[in-house]
């Protein structure tokens, strides 16, 4: 069985082409330090036997790994609020902000981890894997230990995926600790800006069996609309033309977006049963990613729903365009 010890060493290894890899320095930069404070992920400071997070980690939102499932025969790997006193932590009330900022990240985001679990320990007690979602309000005390992330056997770890994982919770890591990117220059600093990159990016496309309303079928179906967006705009306009998941250089990402030479045309998909849902679910999001400290010339709004435009939502969208001249458009993409 591999030890902690090697994973974490095979970790700050294989970092450096990762996000994450950087991490020490992105730390430098959101605490506003005079120098990195270290030089790899995890130090020989944090890593225990049976867990460990990243240097510097104890009383921040903190990348973690470690031994679980019955007789530790799995290993989780994540990020993860240790609301447990030390010596280097003797109160959690610097946790309690952060907490707040990690509850306001999943409300302006809510699907974005639901291919992920959470789950928490209360003393020794483990409770069962739930979806992600805000914390409560009663889990954020001394003694708990609040995970979010994913496990799997031991068998089945790669350095690869885990180190995957901990790129795609990097925006949430980076919107706790920067405040919630509250001031410009410091949110410019630790954010690489808009990038276009033409393809589509993998993701999972089946589950378990689950109900229709639960929020893992719903990201589900998401991803599968995505990936038929991509093909039908890919064949339409090329696929070098076409990209999903393009960061916006405010710790967002674009489902899909269309270059053209004129500018951009950005695609929001929702995968719900009336257009009505999906349109109020996604103009704030469009109109965020446009304009909010914007880097690129977004030229036209979609709208990405299951179900054909009813008369109701075309009337909608028309008086948007006409009103207030927005170019808003409902696309439909069967999910």
């Amino acid at each position: 069985m591999k030890t902690i010890e090697q994973i974490t060493n095979a970790i700050n290894a294989q970092s450096n082409g990762y996000e994450i890899g950087g991490l020490q320095d992105l730390r430098k930069e959101l605490h506003n330090l005079s120098r990195r404070p270290g030089s790899r992920i995890f130090s020989e400071q944090t890593i225990t036997p049976h867990w460990a997070f990243h240097h510097g980690g104890r009383s921040e939102l903190q990348f973690n790994i470690g031994f679980d499932g019955t007789d530790g025969e799995a290993l989780r790997h994540g990020i993860a609020f240790s609301f447990r006193t030390s010596q280097t932590l003797p109160d959690i009330a610097p946790l309690r902000e952060k907490a707040a900022l990690f509850n306001e990240y999943l409300r302006l985001n809510p699907e974005e981890f639901a291919d992920l679990n959470m789950w928490y320990w209360d003393g020794e007690e483990r409770s069962e894997d739930m979806l992600p979602a805000p914390v409560a309000s009663d889990l954020i005390r001394e003694g708990v230990f609040l995970f979010l992330g994913t496990m799997q056997p031991i068998a089945d770890v790669t350095i690869p995926g885990i180190l995957a994982d901990f790129d795609a919770l990097l925006p949430l890591y980076t919107f706790v600790e920067g405040g919630g990117y509250s001031g410009t220059a410091k949110k410019k600093s630790v954010t690489k800006g808009f990038h276009f990159e033409s393809g589509c990016t993998f993701k999972k496309l089946k589950a378990k069996s689950r109900p229709k309303a639960d929020p893992v079928d719903i990201s589900l179906r998401h991803n599968a609309m995505q990936h038929k967006l991509f093909d039908r705009l890919a064949a339409k306009h090329g696929a070098d033309s076409v990209g999903t998941e393009i960061a916006t250089g405010n710790g967002t990402r674009i489902d899909v977006a269309v270059r053209t030479d004129a500018g951009y045309r950005i695609y929001e998909i929702k995968p719900y049963q009336s257009p009505r849902a999906c349109i109020r679910d996604a103009l704030g999001q469009l109109l965020e990613y446009a304009h909010w400290q914007s880097e690129f010339n977004a030229i036209e709004l979609v709208v990405v729903g299951p179900k054909k435009v009813d008369d109701d939502a075309r009337k909608y969208l028309k008086l948007l365009r006409d009103l207030y001249q927005l170019p808003i458009s409902y696309l439909q993409v069967a999910a």
